[in-house]
């Protein structure tokens, strides 16, 4: 029986007015210590986007989106966070914030493979 391995994920999301706290979502964010695994896997529908707020700035939103994808990779590239632990790094992503891009909380799950378990999660979650 294959060896069944303890993630994390959350789903990110796009917050347009952060009081009325409606929100699409816009990707995952899913990290597995035992698996050296922390990674980002996100598609942005302009298109929903704009018809559910018309004021988005979608280049801003694509960009933040992009500085997740850095700080997963880690590196230089991710900035002070993206040298950080892939731990760290995921902690820091998945912390709670008042703004247009946000995490839901962080769930847990069992895989035995965390790279298929991510891309289920995406399209059961976000496409």
């Amino acid at each position: 029986m294959p060896e069944k391995h303890l993630y994390e994920y959350a789903v990110i999301r796009i917050v347009p007015h952060v009081e009325r706290e409606e929100f699409i979502n816009a990707g995952i964010i899913m990290y597995c210590a035992t698996q050296r695994f922390l990674e980002v896997k996100c598609k942005l529908d302009a298109v929903r986007l704009k018809s559910f707020c018309s004021s988005l700035d979608i280049v801003e939103i694509e960009t933040r989106l992009q500085a997740f994808e850095r700080v997963c990779e880690g590196g230089k590239e991710g900035g002070p966070i993206g040298q950080l632990s892939q731990a760290s790094r995921f902690r820091w992503l998945t912390a709670s914030r008042s703004t247009v891009v946000q995490t839901s909380r962080v769930h847990p799950g069992l895989s035995t493979n965390v790279t298929e378990t991510l891309h289920k999660l995406f399209e059961q979650l976000v496409i």
